[in-house]
């Protein structure tokens, strides 16, 4: 199956064509493949989760249900980190400009 749904976002890149297996697909291991959950980088598990949640919304791929929520610990631990890291900078920029806040 080809994955062709755009973002809602009209400001964000659609996301690229790609063919899925057929069948069910179990979510955690078509993000980490052999991997330990550790050893797979941020970047990556939000990029195929997203692709992953993007194709399964979209009809185009069916995914195990039964557990399929024990597995959106994998994206939501990457969307954290990459949170906690944005407000880390956002701070920096903040101290940088001496204000303590950045005005709107």
């Amino acid at each position: 199956m080809t994955d062709s749904a755009g973002p809602h976002d009209p400001t964000l890149a659609p996301l690229p064509a790609r063919e899925w297996p057929d069948g069910e697909l179990h979510f955690a291991r078509m993000i980490l493949g052999d991997r330990r959950w550790n050893a797979v980088p941020d970047a990556e598990v939000r990029a195929e989760a997203e692709a992953l949640l993007t194709a399964w919304m979209g009809g185009e791929v069916r995914m195990e249900r039964p557990k399929l929520y024990d597995h959106y610990a994998l994206p939501l631990l990457a969307l954290l980190r990459h949170t906690r890291a944005l407000e880390a900078r956002v701070a920096a920029l903040e101290a940088q400009l001496g204000t303590g806040r950045v005005e709107q």
